[in-house]
């Protein structure tokens, strides 16, 4: 039977049929085949002992991956729009690292590098919508940087204030040998980590650990409330702009007025 550029098209972005489905579970196969290779490969003693098989491993992932890209481009109705497109972009850096390796000769970076071919499983599991969430974050990042810097300042501030007084009471017989070394031990009580290796002793340094250890749980608090409530405020906005935008190719949605490429295949939408 004569497959078609229609017919192809259908099998690489919809997961409706049984074709469609078994492409999606070879590349779901493939995608963590390289990284457990990429992984293994990291191990010093594995690859002293199947390093020529991690690299034939490696080699016939990316040269899969080439062929699958190349395809994407050529079946996508606008090349461009998959290109520069997020899942175009995790796809590209999917089959760089290898060929990049014959001038840059950094294993360490390329295999964190192939890690990222994680983010591909993203589309084959049909988790955009995961995608369009962490656009919500970016934006109210961004919105909320001024009220975020406040807060840093404070913390810094307590920090500096706290680490000077745990100098003064407690003093270097205890471990506190200067204020940057106070200032240390502050951070470590405020994250609610307490390592452990530098500790106050006399009462009163003890009474201010103890405030600084409650303080430290609003303070874990306040930042998340912070962005959360702007990703509320982004998501209510958002909303707003939404309509039956369905993209022509995937009939992936819900996408938003001001959307023009499709967030699942990268499509131009009109």
């Amino acid at each position: 039977m004569k497959i078609t550029k229609k017919r192809l098209a259908h099998i690489v972005f919809e997961s409706n049929d049984k074709a469609s489905k078994l492409f999606d579970v070879v590349l779901l196969f493939m995608i963590f085949g390289s990284i457990f290779v990429a992984i293994l490969d990291s191990v010093a003693s594995l690859r002293e002992d199947y390093g020529e098989a991690f690299l034939i491993l490696e080699w016939l992932f990316t040269i899969l991956f080439t062929i699958e890209y190349l395809l994407r481009v050529w079946l996508s109705r606008k090349a461009t729009g998959y290109i520069f497109s997020f899942f175009g972009m995790v796809d590209l850096l999917a089959i760089l690292p290898t060929y990049l390796s014959f001038f840059v000769l950094n294993s360490q970076l390329f295999t964190v590098v192939r890690a990222l071919r994680l983010l591909r499983v993203i589309r084959i599991l049909k988790l955009g919508r995961y995608v369009a969430e962490a656009e919500y974050l970016t934006k109210s990042l961004k919105s909320s940087s001024h009220k975020i810097m406040i807060f840093i300042g404070f913390v810094i501030t307590i920090v500096l204030i706290m680490g000077t007084f745990m100098f003064i009471i407690e003093g270097p017989e205890h471990g506190f040998t200067s204020i940057p070394v106070g200032m240390y031990w502050a951070i470590v009580t405020l994250t609610t980590v307490g390592f452990g290796d530098i500790y106050p002793v006399t009462p009163l340094g003890q009474l201010v650990s103890s405030l600084i250890m409650l303080l430290g749980y609003a303070i874990i608090a306040v930042p998340t409330g912070i962005v959360s409530s702007e990703m509320a405020s982004q998501k209510r906005k958002d909303e707003l702009l939404l309509g039956d935008k369905i993209c022509p190719k995937c009939r992936y949605t819900p996408l938003l007025q001001t959307d023009n490429y499709c967030k699942n295949c990268g499509e131009k939408l009109f």
